[in-house]
This record gives C-alpha cells, structure tokens and sequence, in this order.
C-alpha cells in the first residue's frame, strides 16, 4: 500500500450542506475501495489565483489515505466525473507522516549507564616517545 494525498477544489456555489454531504460522498468512496483514511480536511473556502472555470473562490479540501496503487484508477474516474468538482491533485507521500500507516521500529536508547560501563582506557605516552615523532617528522633524524 502506498500513503497518498489528494487535494481537490470544489465549486463555491454549492450550499453548506451539499458542501458536507459532497465531502462525505466522496470519503465514502474511498473507503467502499479499501482505502485507509488517515487525515481529512474540513472544506475551507480560500480565494483562487487565477480563475478556474470561471470560478474566482473555491472550497478546498485535503485527504490522505492508504490504497494499493491498481485501486487508484477507479477514484481518477470517480474525481472527472463530478461536476462539482473544479481541479483536483492525488499526489504520492514519499516521506512517512503518519505512524498508523507504518511500522516504525524503535532505535535502542542509550543511556548513561551504558556509556559509564566502557570506561575509555587511558595510554600514557612518555615525553622522550613524543620527543622521537616530533624529530621524525620535521626531519631532524
């Protein structure tokens, strides 16, 4: 299974209402598939950059889920066919942000105890030993 991130843009001229049981149709959808939802959010209305058919604002919503990747073209289908829905992106999440979609092995901790149980071996050096390597490496002998 693959995390990924689909964000889509919903037209401003559905009703609240029909703006919530729309999102809730299409997280249906979703997980009638098989997907695992991990995080949704709620529908904000922003203002658009630039007009996308004709609309000037938009409702965006965000959803992240886990899928097999041979599922995904069903949902394609699902998001072209919904006038409602203006632009959308599903997009793959290549760095884990969420810990229920994956194992995370835990790294053994070091603690002071461990580190005190090798104490470092201390090697004395007599000054005649250090006198010796000096001499060689500048050259004197």
């Amino acid at each position: 299974m693959k995390i990924y991130e689909l964000t889509y843009l919903i037209s401003p001229e559905i009703s609240e209402e029909e703006l919530k049981n729309f999102s809730q149709k299409i997280s249906d959808s979703f997980r009638r598939e098989g997907a695992e939802i991990l995080e949704e959010t709620l529908p904000t209305k922003k203002r658009l950059f630039s007009p996308i058919k004709k609309q000037r604002q938009a409702y965006v919503v965000s959803l992240s889920f886990n899928l097999e990747p041979e599922k995904l073209e069903n949902f394609l289908k699902l998001m072209k066919s919904e006038s409602q829905i203006l632009r959308f992106l599903i997009s793959v999440k290549k760095l884990p942000r969420f810990k229920k979609a994956l194992e995370i092995k835990e790294r053994p901790k070091i603690t002071a105890e461990k580190i005190e149980e090798k104490p470092m071996q201390e090697k004395k050096v007599e000054i005649e030993e250090i006198d010796k390597k000096l001499a060689e490496i500048l050259g004197e002998i």
